[in-house]
């Protein structure tokens, strides 16, 4: 009998997003299950990725922990998202996350949508 297969964790964080990520959900006004990380279809390049607080753990919903934050991926960004880290970027006026996409191909120029090639699963095996 072969070892077991090795669940692929589909995204990570560095240090400091988790540490952005858990004051951020400090502040909220309700309960949080988690920060939900999706993508959907617009921009220039195509997608651009989605944030937003859950208020539950949806039944399909991946569930990420990594450094003390709980991450719920839409079912539908799996693939897209497999293999990312996310990260915070802070300069002199501004802080935000960034995606370090292994499957994008492409990024617009505002920075604001890329262009995602959905991972093969049976490539990281």
């Amino acid at each position: 009998m072969g070892a077991p297969l090795r669940k692929l964790k589909v995204m990570s964080l560095t240090d400091a997003a988790a540490e952005r990520i858990r004051g951020v959900m400090s502040r909220a006004t309700k309960p949080i299950a988690g920060l939900r990380v999706g993508v959907k279809n617009g921009g220039c390049a195509g997608m651009s990725y989605t944030m937003e607080y859950a208020d539950a753990v949806n039944t399909y919903d991946e569930v990420v922990e990594d450094k003390g934050v709980t991450i719920l991926i839409d079912p539908k960004a799996v693939l897209f998202l497999l293999g990312a880290e996310m990260d915070v970027q802070t300069d002199k006026f501004a802080s935000t996350f960034v995606f370090r996409n292994p499957n994008e191909t492409s990024a617009c120029g505002c920075g604001e949508s890329v262009a995602i090639t959905p991972a093969n699963p049976d490539a990281l095996q």
